[in-house]
């Protein structure tokens, strides 16, 4: 199983065009399609950007503390 994360523009006519990376065997797959809406304000490149940069550390965890806890545990 592999996870793709893509940010797609939806069609008027409903529809979304998505390029599987080289590493998806040509076959029968299943899908899951899952949608967040994103606002408007954003262009999705930006989001693509923002996320690659910052990665996926949820934003609840802060990151010098989580450093911290790990350090504290060396001690």
């Amino acid at each position: 199983m592999e996870t793709i994360r893509q940010i797609v523009t939806v069609t008027d006519e409903r529809k979304v065009e998505v390029t599987l990376p080289d590493s998806v065997q040509p076959g029968l797959v299943e899908m899951v399609i899952v949608l967040q809406p994103l606002p408007q304000s954003l262009q999705p490149k930006e989001e693509i950007n923002r996320r690659n940069l910052f990665g996926f550390l949820p934003k609840r965890i802060d990151p010098l503390e989580f450093e911290r806890q790990i350090r504290d545990e060396w001690n």
